[in-house]
């Protein structure tokens, strides 16, 4: 499906498309209608091999296919061509789900048009076309609208990084808050590392997005074969590239977070077994002298003076009671229970 972005008033007053913001016009094309000429954004979502042609033939580009869109080079990922700057970055999808994938999609800037194509559905992507659809809110030129876009991603990232910490101060609490209804268990403890792993995983996947959206806007900034940004918008990504390494720097923060934590609940964990292994050493121990009596009156040999003791058997008991009890006040004193 391909979708246009159209400035309003664009076709009449071209230069007010270039100096001020504008409300913008949303439209899917059919198949039969031609790619409009005064597009700012052309937004392609699982587009056919007839709409890249389309697209290609209006533009003079290159679309990548789905397959080289996956299987794209190191060194094709940022790169110029004929003046066509081409782009692809990873992009966080199902950032809300236990199961977060990282979207590759491609950014293409041909003198004022962005063309992305995309088969997957990021919620930061419906974030910007929402704002997008706001009175005044449209931009002059594709630039503008891929560093936009770039600001609506990063603002994602930084949601997602604080429900992330909200969640990992929530599985703090319940392993260490002293005035909790009850002491961490087991299964506490289990919960925890399952929800660390999982954070953890998110916060790699959105660290990864970060890294490759900041190398994106490090190839904008530079002069790379002769195509080079308006110094105004030089300045506005200097500006997110800086919101973008302090997200980087509080993603860092949060995995040193949920290390200290993973460190801690295998720690009390062990502490737990430790107390378990405790509690067996201490009752083999305490039943060591009564275990000794038994085996001393239990041997069969003809001259026992005790055999023919009337007390004998409540003695050896009694004997068996006092070492038992002895031991356990002992293991009290020195304050090994």
């Amino acid at each position: 499906m391909i979708i246009v972005h159209l400035p309003q008033g664009a076709e009449t007053d071209p230069v007010r498309r270039r100096e001020e913001r504008c409300s913008f016009e949303r439209r899917a094309l059919g198949t039969g209608d031609p790619v409009p000429a005064e597009a700012v954004w052309i937004d392609m979502v699982e587009p056919t091999r007839e709409e890249d042609r389309r697209v290609e033939l209006a533009l003079g580009i290159e679309i990548p296919t789905r397959e080289e869109t996956r299987n794209i080079e190191p060194s094709e990922v940022l790169y110029v061509e004929n003046g066509v700057r081409y782009m692809s970055a990873r992009i966080l999808c199902q950032s809300g789900t236990e199961s977060p994938t990282l979207a590759p999609i491609s950014f293409i800037l041909k003198d004022h048009t962005l063309v992305t194509v995309r088969y997957d559905e990021p919620r930061s992507f419906q974030m910007f076309i929402n704002r997008m659809a706001r009175p005044g809110a449209g931009t002059p030129s594709g630039d503008h609208v891929l560093i936009a876009l770039f600001e609506t991603v990063i603002d994602r990232a930084a949601e997602i990084l604080r429900l992330t910490g909200e969640r990992i101060d929530e599985a703090s609490s319940a392993v260490f808050d002293a005035n909790a209804t009850r002491r961490a268990d087991v299964e506490t403890f289990r919960a925890t590392l399952q929800t660390m792993g999982m954070e953890g995983t998110r916060i790699s996947k959105v660290r990864e997005s970060l890294v490759s959206i900041e190398r994106m806007l490090l190839f904008l900034s530079a002069n790379t074969a002769g195509a080079t940004l308006p110094d105004g918008l030089r300045a506005e990504v200097r500006t997110t590239l800086r919101d973008l390494q302090s997200l980087e720097d509080h993603a860092t923060f949060l995995s040193n977070k949920i290390q200290f934590l993973l460190d801690a609940v295998l720690g009390l964990v062990s502490l737990e077994q430790n107390k378990i292994i405790k509690i067996f050493s201490v009752a083999a121990v305490v039943f060591l002298p009564p275990t000794l009596i038994a085996s001393s009156y239990g041997m069969n040999f003809r001259n026992m003076p005790e055999l023919d003791w009337q007390l004998g058997y409540p003695m050896a008991l009694g004997l068996m009671v006092l070492s038992a009890v002895c031991t356990y006040f002992f293991f009290k004193i020195k304050r090994w229970l």
